[in-house]
């Protein structure tokens, strides 16, 4: 059977994409925040997935404010990277688990989640960042990939707590696939940020700080945090956490931190990141 092994929590600021693909990573400004990076990128190499479920929000390229689905999972065999105005970026592109992804889809929808279904679709800085920050620069990446769009740009927006529950049905349902598969959940996005108006410019340590040491044993308090809150506190762009508690909603509710890393700033953003291992296993 499919199983869920571990999840991973971080940011997806356009600007390291930039950094990674124009050799910029040991420049004075980048380097302390990539080394937060270094031991994930050996984990990876051991850990060796299979497949990758992986939540990010659209930057209007697959979707434009003519059409923003709350909920998207991509269903195709591979994906193109996006040209989000300078040409794509230079990474490989992303092959999909289609068979995977066609039974989460039937499930999550049978579980009373209203998911819409996407044939084609570009990805981009959104999905190829983390990719590029856990997996390096390969030739190919290594294991599948499954993308999850999740809307944080038109409100309304989904709640932590609805994100949360639909990370639990998300976890029945690989759990139920029959084919042996190492299988990563990872929750993109944030953390405190905000790109415009008076506030552009926010970053609230603290506040982040505490969503990284309740990520880990106290999830209870996260899922209760209304929209207004990661406004008023993270800045408008600092909704994206939503997206990490899908990820955690799909983990056990015990797990093992193995990599906690923070940075500020980096292109006006707190960079956060997570490694935690489901308690199941060893």
């Amino acid at each position: 059977m499919a199983r869920i092994t571990a999840g991973v929590a971080t940011s997806h600021v356009p600007a390291i994409g930039r950094a990674i693909d124009t050799d910029q990573t040991q420049a004075d400004y980048w380097k302390p925040m990539f080394d937060g990076f270094e031991f994930s990128r050996k984990w990876e190499e051991s850990e060796k997935p299979d497949v990758v479920f992986l939540v990010y929000n659209d930057h209007a390229t697959a979707f434009s404010l003519d059409f923003i689905p709350t909920f998207a999972i991509g269903v195709a065999e591979d994906y193109a990277v996006a040209d989000e105005g300078f040409g794509p970026r230079p990474v490989p592109a992303v092959e999909g688990h289609a068979d995977l992804a066609w039974h989460i889809a039937s499930s999550v929808i049978q579980q009373d989640f209203d998911l819409t279904v996407v044939n084609k679709m570009d990805v981009d800085h959104g999905l190829t960042v983390p990719l590029s920050l856990m997996f390096g620069q390969p030739e190919k990446w290594p294991c599948k990939v499954i993308p999850f769009a999740v809307n944080v740009v038109q409100y309304p927006v989904p709640s932590g707590r609805r994100c949360y529950n639909l990370g639990k049905a998300i976890r029945k349902a690989i759990d139920s696939f029959s084919e042996d598969l190492n299988v990563q959940i990872w929750g993109t996005g944030g953390m405190s940020h905000q790109l415009q108006g008076p506030r552009a410019g926010l970053i609230n340590q603290p506040w982040d700080k505490a969503f990284l040491s309740d990520m880990v044993d106290n999830v209870a308090r996260l899922v209760s945090i209304p929209p207004e809150d990661y406004i008023r506190e993270a800045g408008s762009e600092g909704i994206e956490l939503v997206m990490w508690l899908i990820m955690r909603g799909a983990l056990d509710d015990q797990v093992t931190e193995l990599h906690r890393h923070y940075h500020v700033p980096a292109s006006n953003t707190a960079i956060g990141h997570l490694i935690l291992k489901n308690g199941n296993n060893s």
